[in-house]
């Protein structure tokens, strides 16, 4: 009996043993559970739709993710256990699923339901997810962010963490946005600030901002490096079908005018949007804002503008899918602008260069660009991406310019000209991708053609004066035709292959040309005023050819959060440089680069990330920089390019860091980057101490320049930048702070003396934009900049220099359609040059009322530059000198405005509807 009872307890221990060794580490192990979201109605895919895994017991959130762009959705690192699955979308019944997870777990299809009753009960008592992160995606809600009704997509996305505009540019973290996308499709081609004023904030669901990869990186999945800050807009599923836009009319004073609309016709995967603009307020692009009175409020120059555009997306077939975008484009461009420059001599005295121009400008351009992508079956892609440009220039230049020494005159020059310039460009892309059965194999390839013709025209008359010991004043009256044809070619092709469950290799090679044609011919009046002179010294006959192979070898290696990549590539180029006039010479080049590069991406958590970078490249001459012939529109300042000109090698490398807190709404983005290059390529300015022979009949006089491009080492860039966005709940706010610390040291030649211009950099900002509602908001924005800039060869010319901008943004709709804006802008910039403005307020005003059936008109009462303060005072600093500058501005005007929103949607919803969401 005792042995059997004690068998019976060895039993009991060993069952006891065996469970624990299976339970416990399957407790201990994670999990991932995949699936997809799409629409229970038509099965459509929903990009940006929620997926959040609870606690049954507390609804606690666990864990969270966001679907991309085909509604996929993935997360990692779970452990065994019961849990709750809630996904959601804006515009649908939020869905709730229970499950037991022991193992990777894909739940397959999950469908919503349509009902704008059940969501609107939800967002009454329900406080929505202001931001996610998801991999290299920052995801955030629309409806975390108050905005009017009629409010633009940029109103909305300018309210985001880590979102400012900077000299008229939407920024992202700091980094310009490149591309705009609308439910992961193209929008007006790459023109930010179109699309963004297209499109209303209220059709928006989500926000997606993304590191966007090349599209031959998409096909292979093998990541190249070239990458673009994108923004994908993810439109609210109701909002699909349907017509909406904006139009606006205005007279003002001083025979101000603008008028222009914008209209989406959307249905599902066919969407079309037209828009167009005339307006002679320097507004370049449509503005949804009735109250805006254009981006470009310091903008060289008056501006009038006459723009259509076309933009258009559309699934033909199950397998083809077309985009495109159409922009006509007619501006007129009038100012007068002067300039002051202090060069870097190493004589305590200097040289200064100062300058009063008056030009305008026409500019004409047509663009079209298209991707065109057919999926021949699951395995097989095909895409295209052709851009084609048109652009015609006519131009009138005349400016005084004047060369001081201390207090004496060195040389003067009254310079005018007319010119009319011809260009035409296309260039096209061709991708091919096969995915083979095997996971991570895979073959792309693209083939890249292109052509390139300029077509100039100019004559120039000149009276150039040079104040030496005895006086001599020089007339210039010629005509130049230039010429430019450039053809290129490319072949690429790459291999993947898996190595193992978690790693893959890649091979590829690639092959191009670049053959370019400049011809100049310069003519000088004769006696009988006919221009019949060939100028032999100012004329040239120039064709470069730039060969380019190149063989790497990648690997790539990822596991959950981490991922790994290094590449090496073995890069041959050879140039060939061949002048057949004035002098039949031939220059030939060859240059062997290794080319290392890599990348480390690694997800702390789902909502933090870390990413570490380095990479090279090379960048070549232009033809621009190659051909050596005089370029003599200034006399006091005269050109010429170097046919000697090496390669430039660049090392770059970077950290960045990201943070999202969804409970409470935190965000924190860190960067930073250094940069340097070898051989590169910048200027080499000689200025004359006496006349001295640049070219055969060509004399550089006294204290004039003479500038050619050169190989020269010692750049270094170093950047870093921080920004922290927090809402503030007791006065239902977000703020968010920003700032960085920018150094950049820039070599350059000045009579052969090596000098290097070091620019310090210091910034911080801070931002508030209240959330209280659609009817009341004010944003306070401030950006500060010290700068310090030293000059190794002229000591003296160091100099500190601060500038702020501050801006206030109010509207305020009040007594049931009554509305009020107020746009204040002050600008403070000290340390420029005696006589040109360190400050401006500009501060502009509407007060309108709206009207008609849900308040979708709108005539409001405009004012722009109310103080007269508008200027636009700038520093430009360079390895040769420092330089301020000043130029025409807009000045002020009163405007009468109708403003109308066109919103007609179909598919069951209505404006009460829209209203709701």
């Amino acid at each position: 009996m005792a042995g059997t009872k004690n068998e019976k307890e060895s039993m009991k221990y060993l069952i006891f043993i065996a469970v624990n060794c299976i339970i416990f580490p399957l407790l201990a192990q994670e999990f991932t559970l995949s699936g997809s979201i799409q629409s229970h109605e038509d099965q459509s895919t929903f990009p940006g739709a929620t997926v959040v895994v609870q606690n049954p017991g507390d609804s606690s959130i666990i864990k969270g993710s966001i679907t991309d762009y085909e509604g996929q959705f993935k997360i990692s690192g779970l452990s065994a256990g019961t849990y709750l699955i809630k996904a959601d979308f804006i515009g649908y019944q939020t869905l709730y699923q229970k499950i037991d997870l022991t193992r990777n777990l894909d739940m397959g299809t999950l469908a919503l339901v349509e009902d704008t009753k059940v969501l609107e009960a939800v967002e009454v008592v329900g406080k929505p997810v202001a931001a996610m992160q998801k991999g290299d995606t920052t995801q955030f809600s629309a409806r975390a962010y108050k905005t009017a009704p009629d409010a633009s997509s940029q109103e909305l996305i300018e309210k985001l963490p880590g979102i400012s505009t900077q000299d008229g540019k939407l920024q992202a973290n700091g980094e310009d946005i490149q591309v705009i996308l609308v439910d992961g499709k193209p929008f007006f081609g790459g023109d930010v600030n179109a699309a963004l004023q297209n499109l209303p904030a209220d059709v928006v669901a989500s926000i997606q901002i993304f590191d966007k990869k090349s599209d031959k990186a998409a096909l292979s999945g093998f990541d190249d490096g070239a990458q673009q800050k994108a923004i994908n807009i993810i439109t609210k599923p109701s909002r699909r079908v349907g017509r909406f836009g904006k139009s606006t009319i205005g007279v003002g004073t001083g025979g101000t005018y603008q008028g222009g609309a914008s209209v989406n016709f959307f249905n599902n995967d066919r969407r079309i949007t037209v828009t167009g603009l005339s307006n002679n307020i320097n507004t370049t692009n449509y503005s949804a804002d009735p109250g805006s009175m254009g981006d470009n409020i310091n903008a060289n120059g008056l501006i009038k503008t006459n723009n259509l555009g076309i933009n258009f997306s559309d699934h033909l077939g199950s397998k083809f899918e077309l985009n495109g975008n159409y922009q006509f484009s007619r501006e007129e461009n009038e100012q007068t602008e002067r300039k002051l420059r202090d060069y870097a001599l190493a004589s305590d005295s200097g040289q200064i260069y100062s300058e009063d121009r008056y030009s305008n400008r026409l500019n004409v351009a047509h663009r079209l660009g298209l991707k065109l992508e057919y999926k021949i079956n699951e395995n097989n892609v095909l895409l295209m991406r052709p851009h084609l440009s048109f652009r015609n220039e006519e131009s009138i230049n005349d400016f005084l310019g004047q060369t001081t020494s201390g207090s004496s005159p060195v040389n003067a020059t009254d310079n005018t000209a007319t010119a009319s310039y011809q260009d035409y460009d296309y260039d096209n892309n061709l991708y091919y991708s096969r995915k083979f059965g095997k996971k991570g194999r895979s073959f792309t390839s693209r083939l890249h053609t292109g052509w390139h013709t300029n077509e100039d025209r100019s004559r120039r008359y000149a009276e150039n004066q040079f104040f030496n010991e005895s006086d001599s004043l020089g007339i210039l009256d010629q005509r130049t035709t230039r010429s430019r044809t450039g053809i290129s070619w490319e072949v690429q092709a790459s291999y993947t292959e898996p190595l193992g469950e978690h790693s893959m290799m890649e091979l590829e090679y690639e092959i191009g040309d670049r053959i370019d044609d400049s011809d100049k011919l310069t003519y000088d009046a004769d006696e009988s005023g006919d221009y019949n002179a060939l100028d032999t010294a100012l004329s040239n006959t120039f064709k470069s050819e730039y060969l380019r192979q190149k063989f790497e070898l990648g690997y790539q290696w990822q596991n959950e959060g981490l991922k790994l990549q290094v590449e090496t590539e073995f890069q041959r180029s050879d140039m060939s440089n061949d002048q057949v006039f004035p002098t039949q010479t031939n220059l030939n080049k060859g240059f062997s680069s290794v080319l290392p590069s890599a990348r480390l991406d690694y997800r702390l958590s789902e909502d933090k990330r870390i990413e570490l970078s380095y990479r090279t490249s090379t960048r070549q001459p232009s033809i621009g920089d190659l051909q050596d012939v005089i370029d003599n529109s200034n006399a006091l300042q005269l050109s010429a390019g170097n046919p000697d000109l090496n390669q430039t090698y660049n090392h770059k490398a970077r950290a960045r860091f990201w943070s999202s807190d969804p409970e409470n709404g935190k965000s924190l983005y860190a960067s930073v980057e250094s940069s340097f290059s070898q051989n590169l390529i910048t200027n080499s300015t000689f200025i004359a101490e006496e006349p001295l022979e640049v070219a055969e009949g060509v004399i550089l006089e006294q204290g004039s320049q003479f500038t050619r491009p050169a190989n020269v080492d010692g750049y270094y860039q170093f950047r870093s930048y921080m920004s922290y966005g927090n809402p503030l709940e007791v006065i239902k706010s977000n703020i968010r702070f920003n700032g960085g610390v920018n150094f950049t040291r820039k070599p350059g030649l000045v009579n052969d003396v090596l000098n290097f211009s070091d620019a310090h950099n210091y910034r911080l900002g801070v931002s508030l934009n209240t959330n209280i509602s659609e009817t009341f908001d004010v944003n306070i924005s401030t950006r500060s900049s010290y700068n310090v800039a030293k000059n190794s060869l002229r000591p003296s010319l160091n100099n500190n220099y601060y500038n702020q901008t501050t801006r206030l943004k109010y509207r305020w709709v009040f007594l049931g359609g009554f509305v009020y804006r107020a746009d204040l802008r002050h600008q403070l910039n000290t340390g420029l040059s005696e006589g040109y403005d360190n400050s401006s307020m500009l501060l502009n005003m509407s007060a309108g009322r709206k009207f008609l059936k849900n308040d979708l008109a709108e005539i409001s009462v405009n004012v722009y530059d109310l103080l007269q303060q508008n200027n636009n005072a700038r520093r430009n600093i360079t390895e040769l000198y420092i330089e301020d500058q000043q130029s025409t501005v807009l000045e002020r005007y009163f405007m009468l405005t109708f403003t109308y929103n066109i919103r007609h949607f179909s598919a069951g919803t209505t404006r009460e509807d829209f209203e709701d969401i």
